[in-house]
C-alpha cells in the first residue's frame, strides 16, 4: 500500500529534495508565502518544514532576514568530513561484527557487491556519452550501501546521526562533478568496503571505510576550490570557511 503523507511532510520533502538537488541554490532566500503559492500550501507547513530543514542544517536563519538555505564552505566541508570520520568507520565495523554472528545480516551487501561488479563490467565498455549518462546509477548503488550500513549497525543512536548526516553528503555529491576517473577510484573504495564487511573483518571494513572518506574529502576539496570561480555568489562558495 503507498504512503499517504501530509501537507506538511509533503512541503518538506520537495524542499530537501531542491535544496538536495540544488534546485535551490545555497544562500537562497525562502520566503513563506511565495513557497506556498508554489507549493500549493498555507503558510504553517511551508515553516514547520522551514524549521526541520534547520534542525538538518539545510536552512539558516539570518537575524533582520527571511530563511535562507545554508551556504557552504571548504570549512564546513572539512567539519562534516572530520565528524563522518569518527562516525561512519565505527557504524561499519559494527555491521561487519554483526555479521559474524547474523549470517543474514550480510546478504544485501552481498548482493552489492555482484551489482557492483556487474555496473563496472558494463560501465568500461561505454563511449563517453553513456558514461555520463550512468553517474545516476553508480549513486544509487552507494546509497543503497550506505543506507544498509545504517539498517544493520547495532547502535541505534550511530545509525541515527549517520543517517541525520545524509542529507549534507548528498548536497555535496550534486554540487562536485566527479569524472569518471574519480568514480572508478571510488568503485574500488566500495568494493573494499562490502568484502571486509561480507568478510566480517571489522578492522578493514573500518580502515577502508576511513579511506573511502579520506579520498572523498580531497576529491571534493579540488572539485569545490576549481568551480568556485564559476559559481560565484549563487552557490555561496565561501573558500575563507
Amino acid at each position: 500500500m503507498a504512503r499517504v503523507i501530509g501537507k506538511s511532510e509533503a512541503v518538506y520533502e520537495r524542499l530537501k529534495q531542491d535544496i538536495e538537488s540544488l534546485r535551490l541554490k545555497p544562500g537562497a532566500k525562502l520566503s513563506e508565502i511565495q513557497l506556498g503559492e508554489e507549493l500549493g500550501a498555507s503558510r504553517t507547513p511551508v515553516r514547520e518544514a522551514i524549521r526541520r530543514l534547520s534542525r538538518e542544517g539545510l536552512v539558516e536563519f539570518v537575524p533582520g532576514e527571511v530563511a535562507r538555505v545554508a551556504p557552504i564552505s571548504l570549512g564546513g566541508v572539512r567539519a562534516l568530513f572530520e565528524f563522518r570520520m569518527l562516525l561512519e568507520p565505527e557504524a561499519a565495523a559494527s555491521v561487519a561484527a554483526r555479521g559474524q554472528t547474523q549470517e543474514r545480516t550480510l546478504e544485501p551487501f552481498r548482493q552489492l557487491l555482484s551489482q557492483l561488479d556487474e555496473f563496472e563490467e558494463s560501465f568500461r565498455v561505454m563511449d563517453d556519452v553513456r558514461q555520463a549518462q550512468s553517474f545516476q546509477d553508480f549513486y544509487t548503488l552507494t546509497e543503497n550501501f550506505d543506507q544498509q550500513i545504517i539498517v544493520a549497525c547495532r547502535n541505534p543512536y550511530l545509525a541515527r546521526t549517520v543517517r541525520d548526516l545524509r542529507s549534507q553528503t548528498v548536497r555535496l555529491r550534486h554540487l562536485s562533478h566527479s569524472g569518471p576517473r574519480r568514480m572508478l577510484t571510488s568503485l574500488e573504495e566500495h568494493r573494499a568496503m562490502l568484502k571486509a564487511i561480507v568478510q566480517g573483518d571489522t578492522l578493514a571494513a573500518s580502515a577502508a571505510c576511513r579511506h573511502h572518506l579520506a579520498q572523498t574529502l580531497q576529491a571534493l576539496m579540488d572539485s569545490l576550490t576549481g568551480q568556485n570561480a564559476e559559481f560565484g555568489s549563487e552557490v555561496q562558495l565561501d573558500i575563507r570557511g
